[in-house]
This record gives C-alpha cells, sequence and structure tokens, in this order.
C-alpha cells in the first residue's frame, strides 16, 4: 500500500488533500475547546509564518531536487542513443561477419531500450533480464578472438571495445538514475510540517466549521504541490515522465541501414 501510494502522484494528492484537512478540522475542534487567547495572537502568528514558511522551503528544495533528477533522466536517455549510435558506426571496423552481427544485436537493444522507458512496472524484470542477455551477446561479440588475425591491442579492438563499454554504462548510469528519488525522510518531514501547519491554521482563524471554504485552501494547494514533486520523482507514473526521443529517433534511423 505505501508502494503505491508513494508511485502514483493521483493517490498522493487524494491522501495528502483530506490529511491535510482533516488538520485543519482539528486545529478548529481545539479552538472550539480551547479558543486562542487574542494577548497571545500575535506571537501564535509570528510562530505560524515562521513554520509556513519553513514548509515552503521545503517544498521548494524537493521540488529542486526532482526536477534534477527528472533532468538527470533525460540527459541519460540521450546519452544513451549517442553511445548506441557511436558504436553502430564502429562496427564497420569489424570483419563483415562480427560487424553484421553487432549491428543486428544493437538493434534490438535499442528496441529494448525504448520498451524500458514506456513499459509498465510488471514488465521491468523481464525487459532487465533481456537487457542483461543482450549485453552480455554484445560484449561477447566485440572481443577479439583467442588466436587473433588481429592483435588484441590493435585500433578497431581499443575502438569497438571502449565504444561497447560506453553502451553497457550507460544503461546503468541510466538504472541509478531512475533508482534515485527523494528520500522517503524528507517526504515524511513535509507531510509533519504540513500537518502542523494546518492544525495551527484551523485554530487560529475564526471560521466557525471545519468545512469553511477557507480552511480547503492551504490543504489544496500543497496537496498540489506534493503531487507535482511526486510526479516528476516517479518515472514510470504520472502525467510527467522522460520520453525516449532520442532512442526513438536512433531506432528509426537504424532501421534504414
Amino acid at each position: 500500500m505505501a508502494h503505491f501510494v508513494a508511485t502514483h502522484p493521483t493517490a498522493v494528492f487524494v491522501l495528502s488533500f483530506l490529511l491535510l484537512w482533516a488538520a485543519t478540522a482539528i486545529g478548529v475542534a481545539l479552538r472550539k475547546r480551547k479558543p486562542l487567547d487574542e494577548a497571545l495572537r500575535q506571537d501564535f502568528n509570528l510562530i505560524l509564518a515562521a513554520t509556513l514558511t519553513l514548509l515552503g522551503l521545503l517544498i521548494g528544495f524537493s521540488f529542486s531536487m526532482a526536477s534534477s533528477r527528472y533532468d538527470q533522466r533525460k540527459i541519460y536517455e540521450e546519452a544513451e542513443a549517442n553511445a548506441i549510435g557511436t558504436e553502430y558506426l564502429r562496427a564497420d571496423l569489424l570483419p563483415a561477419d562480427a560487424a553484421l552481427k553487432v549491428r543486428t544485436l544493437l538493434k534490438q537493444y535499442t528496441e529494448l531500450r525504448v520498451r524500458y522507458y514506456t513499459a509498465d512496472e510488471a514488465d521491468v524484470a523481464r525487459i532487465d533480464a533481456d537487457t542483461a542477455r543482450l549485453q552480455a551477446e554484445l560484449w561477447a561479440a566485440v572481443l577479439p578472438p583467442p588466436s587473433p588475425p588481429a592483435p588484441p591491442h590493435s585500433v578497431t579492438t581499443v575502438l569497438t571495445v571502449g565504444g561497447m563499454n560506453d553502451v553497457l554504462n550507460a544503461q546503468g548510469y541510466t538504472q541509478a538514475a531512475w533508482w534515485n528519488r527523494i528520500p522517503a525522510s524528507a517526504s515524511l518531514l513535509m507531510v509533519v510540517i504540513a500537518f502542523a501547519c494546518n492544525v495551527m491554521i484551523g485554530y487560529s482563524l475564526r471560521i466557525a466549521t471545519p468545512g469553511g471554504k477557507m480552511l480547503l485552501i492551504l490543504p489544496l494547494v500543497v496537496s498540489i504541490a506534493f503531487a507535482l514533486i511526486n510526479d516528476i520523482d516517479t518515472p514510470r507514473h504520472g502525467l510527467i515522465r522522460v520520453a525516449p526521443q532520442n532512442l526513438t529517433s536512433l531506432l528509426a534511423t537504424l532501421a534504414t541501414r
């Protein structure tokens, strides 16, 4: 359940809104039992303003962290496409049979990488297994034969093996970027502070009922912010995703060769 909520921005929005609205209702209930002393209102408002400022800073920092991770995923998608395209060209340095095999495997590998970006979580494990298998075949295809017609450290070997190493490394960097998300402790801290802010607002505002429209404003705004941060930070769910544009373009180019 916790994993589902953490990876679905819509669920984050709904649960955040309900939780924060409940916090304002708690604040209203506390005010009814023990109204805020007008002599203390100025000090209370100062504390509330400081807490809201802290919440705003945390939301801003979290949004910045999520945006940087999103940009990183886009950069690595481009790097993958460049590495695969470069190795496809370097295959011309290999003997004809080896070059044909490498090109065929690279086309299959590119198709698999495009599927990785668009797949649901249920298909990721199978795609990862196919990727590992293809990587092993690609690496074996560029290794020099045991008794060479070409020296093991020839320019051809260095270029093709080095290029294939870049292809494999690019996938690893992409995988790391998709795993790299905002720490759960930071998200929990934001929720706790947002809850406290809404309790204090419900306690301080002169509103008769918990259903007052004014009490819906902060829960709604903060819930939208939480959902947006989660959407950007969640690669496979929500509206904001990294589209494999460079890999798709590369695949179309390879299909014509």
